[in-house]
C-alpha cells in the first residue's frame, strides 16, 4: 500500500480468506514499507463496495464446506486515509493480539467437533451388533472410547484455561492460547479419525456425520497458523 494524498493505494491478493465474499467491511493488512520487515505492515479497514477491490476464485474445500473461502483481489483500490487502523506499522500487533485470541476459538471449536464425534460413536455403538452383542461391549472399542474422552476432556481444559488468561487481562497469552490450539487440533483430527474406525464401511459413507466430521477437523491443524508454527510459537515463548 503506497500514499497518495488523502488515500492509500491497495494492490495484491489475498488468499484463502474465510466468509470473505460476505462480509461489509474486511480488515487488511498490507506493507506499507517492506524495508522496516513486520514493522512495515499496516492494518486497513475496506468496504465491500470500493472500487478496485473484488472477490476472486471461490475454493472447493475439503472440509468446512458451509463457509465461503475465497481470494480477495485489490487493483488500484482507494482506501480513504481516515481507514488506517492505529498507525502506520501498527498492523502486525495489531494482527497477533487478535490471533491469539481466534487460537483459542479454533480450540473451542476443535473440542466441539471432537466431542461430536464421540457422542455419535457411542451412539452408534449401541445401535450396531457384532457377534450378537452391541460394538460398545468390545475391549478395543472400550479403550477406543477412554481414549478419545480423555483427549477431549484435556483439551477442553486447556481450552477453558487459555480463555481465563485472556479473560483475566494477561498481557500475554500466546503460549496459552498456541497449546490450547495445538493441542486441540490434534485431539480433534485422531478422535474423528477413531469415530469413523469405529463406525466401520459406515464411516465412510456419507449416512453417517462422522465422515464431515473427520474432514472439517482437519482444517484446525491450518489455519490461523498450522500445528508447527503452534510449536514454534510455544518454544519461543518458553526461553524468552
Amino acid at each position: 500500500a503506497r500514499l497518495e494524498g488523502d488515500h492509500y493505494i491497495l494492490n495484491g491478493t489475498k488468499r484463502f480468506i474465510t466468509n470473505g465474499g460476505e462480509a461489509g467491511i474486511h480488515i487488511v493488512f498490507a506493507y506499507t514499507n517492506k524495508e522496516l520487515k513486520h514493522k512495515g505492515i499496516s492494518a486497513f479497514i475496506v468496504e465491500r463496495d470500493t472500487p478496485g477491490f473484488t472477490v476472486g476464485k471461490h475454493e472447493d474445500l475439503m472440509g468446512i464446506r458451509a463457509t465461503a473461502n475465497c481470494e480477495l483481489i485489490f487493483e488500484d483500490s482507494k482506501i480513504p486515509k481516515e481507514n488506517l487502523l492505529g498507525k502506520e506499522g501498527d498492523g502486525f500487533k495489531i494482527a497477533m493480539n487478535t490471533i491469539d485470541v481466534s487460537r483459542i476459538d479454533i480450540a473451542a471449536q476443535a473440542v466441539g467437533i471432537a466431542q461430536g464425534a464421540l457422542d455419535e460413536a457411542v451412539k452408534y455403538s449401541k445401535e450396531r451388533k457384532a457377534f450378537g452383542q452391541p460394538l460398545h461391549k468390545f475391549q478395543m472399542i472400550q479403550s477406543m472410547f477412554a481414549e478419545m474422552a480423555t483427549q477431549i476432556q484435556a483439551a477442553r481444559l486447556l481450552t477453558y484455561y487459555a480463555g481465563s488468561c485472556k479473560d483475566t487481562g494477561m498481557a500475554r497469552f500466546s503460549k496459552e492460547s498456541a497449546m490450547a490450539k495445538y493441542y486441540a487440533s490434534d485431539v480433534a483430527v485422531s478422535v474423528t479419525r477413531k469415530a469413523v474406525q469405529i463406525h466401520g464401511g459406515y464411516g465412510y459413507t456419507k449416512d453417517y456425520p462422522v465422515e464431515r466430521m473427520y474432514r472439517d477437523a482437519k482444517i484446525l491443524e491450518l489455519y490461523e497458523g498450522t500445528s508447527e508454527i503452534q510449536k514454534i510459537v510455544i518454544a519461543r515463548e518458553l526461553v524468552k
